[in-house]
């Protein structure tokens, strides 16, 4: 392995390291391989998460992979559409809230175009705006990688341009083109709110109410003239007295909590796929991508918190009735900042374990997240051409199984 000193005045030599041979390659797989065999004859198999030989460089390692007969199956292939529709569905409305309220960059020159929606995620989060168009960009440096692979493997590429059909907000923002989410009327689902503060597990039967009733709300502004876009929004507490205030500060609020709703679903959903992977390639993206799902609801937890504390607390949407109350009420089950995992059941017979769940697929799995999305009203309007094809790329990457043989 060749170390490199990271200091300013350091030079990077490799020439004085010796370069890992094909033949030192080979036989490192050759142990990893037989390691493989002996934990999944212990049935421990999933505890081996990458060869010993990721270390070297990533030239070699591929070459050692061809050589090993590390080839995707059919069933990575269908993990992969699915995991590239779902990024390009995330695309769609992460790129609607960014164009409302994102932070407008040489990058990104259309986003943060609603001054007023912008001001109402700045009261959550006075970086907002720049999370926002973040996010954006991972979700789609993901569907754009997702489907590279898939073309470099002789794989077509996933596409959903047909059902861009459903209209944009006609709120400054939303522009002119079609889109492929509904953001104008959720039922967003803050169940994971509590269930991520719990030391239950979903997996083994456990269920979680909501922790703020969202139905019905938009999340985005649908009119100028209900929320006019040159307005500023007040600094919490948000006055009862005024309508439109009210209204702008529950459509972020509700926007706050769908945020961390969507992520946390791709954080389970990436987890429950990994295991259905055999190739390691595949294994290694997935899992990578899946970090940075996690990563993000981690961020959108923290943010939608304070939508339901001091001195945010409190806000009414006149027209929908959604109301965020205040969470700080003594009690862990609903404390705002607790926001990392409770530890929770997890493997029968051992002790809990902080991690992410659901994992299964009757809950995380491809089709569980279509249910859910589904649930959320992101879909509302969509064709059932629409509805036939997410599903078959859904069923197809739950029927993926895992083969560890060599």
């Amino acid at each position: 392995m060749t170390v490199h000193d990271e200091r300013a005045n350091a030079v990077d030599d490799t020439s004085a390291a010796p370069a890992a041979s094909d033949e030192h390659l080979q036989k490192i797989w050759d142990r990893v391989v037989g390691r493989r065999a002996f934990l999944r004859n212990a049935g421990l198999a999933t505890a081996v998460a990458a060869p010993a030989s990721a270390i070297v460089a990533s030239g070699a390692s591929a070459k050692r992979l061809k050589r090993a007969g590390d080839q995707p199956t059919d069933g990575d292939f269908a993990i992969l559409r699915f995991l590239c529709a779902a990024e390009i569905i995330e695309s769609d409305l992460w790129e609607q809230y960014a164009a409302f309220g994102g932070q407008a960059s040489a990058e990104r020159p259309n986003d943060g175009q609603n001054g007023f929606y912008v001001s109402a995620l700045e009261n959550l989060d006075s970086d907002m705006p720049q999370y926002i168009s973040d996010n954006t960009d991972d979700e789609e440096s993901h569907q754009k990688f997702i489907n590279g692979y898939l073309m470099s493997k002789g794989q077509r590429p996933v596409s959903l341009e047909r059902f861009r059909r459903l209209a944009p907000s006609a709120a400054t923002g939303g522009g002119s083109k079609n889109v492929l989410t509904n953001l104008k009327s959720l039922n967003v689902d803050t169940s994971w709110y509590l269930r991520y503060r719990a030391v239950t597990n979903p997996d083994f039967g456990a269920t979680f109410g909501q922790a703020v009733t969202i139905k019905n709300q938009p999340v985005i502004p649908v009119s100028d003239t209900e929320t006019p876009p040159g307005d500023t929004i007040a600094t919490p507490p948000i006055p009862t007295n005024d309508p439109t205030q009210q209204r702008m500060q529950a459509i972020a609020n509700s926007a706050g909590f769908h945020f961390a709703m969507i992520e946390q679903g791709g954080s389970s959903l990436y987890t429950t796929m990994a295991l259905k992977a055999t190739s390691l390639e595949v294994l290694r993206i997935v899992v990578a991508i899946g970090g940075v799902e996690t990563n993000h609801f981690s961020l959108w937890h923290d943010k939608a918190g304070n939508a339901t504390a001091d001195p945010l607390a409190g806000v009414t949407d006149p027209v929908t009735g959604t109301t965020f109350p205040n969470l700080n009420t003594g009690s862990e089950a609903t404390q705002t900042n607790l926001i990392l995992p409770e530890p929770c059941e997890f493997i029968p017979g051992l002790p809990a374990c902080s991690v992410v769940r659901p994992t299964m697929d009757p809950l995380a799995g491809a089709r569980a997240a279509v249910k859910a999305l589904a649930a959320d009203g992101l879909f509302d309007g969509q064709s059932e051409e629409f509805f036939n094809f997410i599903g078959r790329l859904a069923r197809e990457a739950d029927a993926a199984t895992r083969h560890i043989g060599f």
